[in-house]
């Protein structure tokens, strides 16, 4: 816009200064004498402007000559003329073509197709960042993984298709299950590319998978800064990140180290699990059982787990059972309600030999929400208050089908683990582990164990449920179950907990065997 006007303003003034200098021409008396082999031309001053206006034609006419001569032989000797871009100009317009119908095979899954337009693009376009791109691609379309390799290492040598080559190299290694190699090639396109979101996660899950925490670290942090990931995510992963570089710590037996990584995981996400159980454990290992508690309760107010409240026993170990149940109430107070309190108080009670307060803990649990460790505690709660054998083992009988509860399970691939980790032992996927009731969360089972209740006998009525509707519980006990769940989390520790274990498993060692005598 600026450049447009001071264009305009040059013109005017010359539009002036010619202006001026002709008034000035016509006022001038005189005028101009040439002198030519002895012969004499005077000239007025309008005259004079005439002539001088022919003479920067006729030069100009000469020039315009001597460019169509040069032209005339650069064209004899082979150079670029008119002709010779009419000819260029139709060969890039047919390589540009072969180009969009190759671009369109590749969309339609034509791999050999759109390798074949590529090289006919190429013949005609000479320009290998197109056209290797789109072999590339249709080699892979068409399973030819050597062709697609080799193209993607000639992108290499292209500053502006270096990042295509190093990523297309790299997703192969990947397929190839060459994790080593992949990993170099996504820090070298990382190191090329930073902001790029898909590098950027497969970077940190191999740097996951490989145990590099403190660079899966540094790539989560990058993702945070070029706006990939939100705050809160990065936080919780951050988190994990920190964690996991803390039980490496710890296997490598260096205590202070591994306490203040642990610590520092727990301060990032103070409502992850294995975060708030392993500072727990450094806070108890520098003595300090205060900081310890303050941790694993503001833990268990987000989400009661079995290993908060083993890691809470941990704090003052050589307690008896009846101090222990008094000590637990600061936990169990915070989430009363909630099942894994309830079985909590009840373990409790039945390592302090207190039945009927462990079934008054348990409530109706083991019918509303039964489970196969609501069920093991009511089977202990029956033979400890001297019930008849038959009863115990059909509580046994119904936990053996039961679900096992909230389970370590992987969001992506719903595979259930016994134990938390940074990553899916199944899918390799960062970070997708919850502890929640698998979606299948049943024990697979043959179809006969449905008889084992009518078998070794029922469990005693409960209170205020009609007597059909208990028989029809023990005749149906649990809905069809699913496939090989591994067992549920050992539940909180108590003096007791070894014993019960025990008589569990003789239990059902026995409802087999009379299985087995059926008739």
């Amino acid at each position: 816009m600026l450049w447009s006007l001071v264009k305009v303003v040059l013109f005017v003034a010359l539009i002036a200064a010619a202006t001026l200098g002709a008034g000035y021409l016509m006022e001038t008396d005189g005028g101009i004498r040439v002198s030519v082999a002895n012969t004499e031309f005077n000239l007025g001053p309008l005259q004079a402007v005439i002539a001088m206006i022919l003479l920067v034609v006729v030069v100009w006419l000469f020039i315009k000559l001597v460019g169509f001569l040069v032209a005339c032989l650069r064209f004899l000797n082979g150079d670029e003329t008119a002709i010779s871009r009419y000819f260029a100009r139709n060969r890039e317009r047919k390589g540009f073509q072969a180009l969009a119908d190759g671009m369109m095979a590749l969309a339609s899954g034509e791999g050999r197709v759109a390798m074949a337009k590529a090289q006919k693009a190429e013949k005609y376009l000479h320009r290998p960042e197109l056209t290797n791109l789109l072999t590339a691609q249709a080699a892979e379309l068409a399973g030819d993984r050597r062709k697609a390799e080799e193209t993607y290492k000639l992108l290499l040598s292209d500053d502006r298709t270096r990042f295509v080559g190093v990523r297309g190299i790299m997703k192969q290694k990947l397929a190839e299950g060459q994790t080593d190699t992949a990993l170099k090639l996504a820090e070298k396109a990382f190191a090329l590319k930073p902001k790029h979101e898909e590098v950027q996660d497969i970077l940190l899950r191999l740097q996951a998978e490989k145990g590099d925490w403190s660079g899966a670290r540094h790539t989560l942090g990058a993702k945070l800064k070029h706006g990939s990931l939100p705050r809160d995510v990065f936080r919780r992963r951050d988190a994990v990140l920190a964690l996991s570089e803390a039980k490496d710590v710890l296997d490598e037996d260096k205590s202070v180290e591994s306490r203040e990584a642990a610590i520092e995981a727990n301060r990032l996400s103070p409502d992850l699990i294995p975060a708030a159980v392993l500072a727990a454990q450094g806070y108890i290992d520098q003595n300090k059982p205060r900081y310890a508690a303050r941790v694993l309760k503001k833990a268990w107010e987000v989400q009661p787990h079995p290993d908060l409240a083993a890691a809470f026993a941990e704090i003052a170990p050589d307690e008896t059972p009846q101090e222990r149940i008094k000590r637990f109430q600061t936990l169990t107070k915070l989430k009363p309600d909630h099942p894994e309190t309830r079985m909590l108080l009840a373990e409790l009670n039945l390592a302090a030999e207190d039945f009927p307060a462990a079934r008054r803990a348990l409530g109706d649990l083991a019918q509303s929400d039964p489970t196969a460790r609501s069920l093991a505690i009511m089977a202990a709660v029956e033979r400890g208050e001297g019930a008849d054998e038959s009863v115990v083992r059909a509580y046994l009988a119904r936990a053996l089908t039961a679900s096992r509860g909230p389970q370590w399970v992987c969001d992506n691939c719903q595979s259930i683990h016994a134990h938390w980790a940074p990553v899916c032992s199944n899918c390799s996927a960062f970070d997708t582990l919850s502890w929640r009731v698998p979606a299948e969360g049943e024990v697979a089972m043959p179809g006969s164990t449905g008889m084992l209740p009518l078998i070794v006998g029922k469990p005693n009525q409960p209170a205020n449920v009609p007597a059909t509707v208990a028989d029809a519980e023990v005749a149906d006990p649990v809905a069809p179950p699913v496939a090989d769940a591994p067992d549920s989390p050992a539940p909180a520790p108590s003096q007791d907990a070894e014993a019960t274990k025990t008589a569990e498993v003789s239990d059902a060692e026995i409802v087999e065997d009379d299985a087995d005598k059926k008739p």
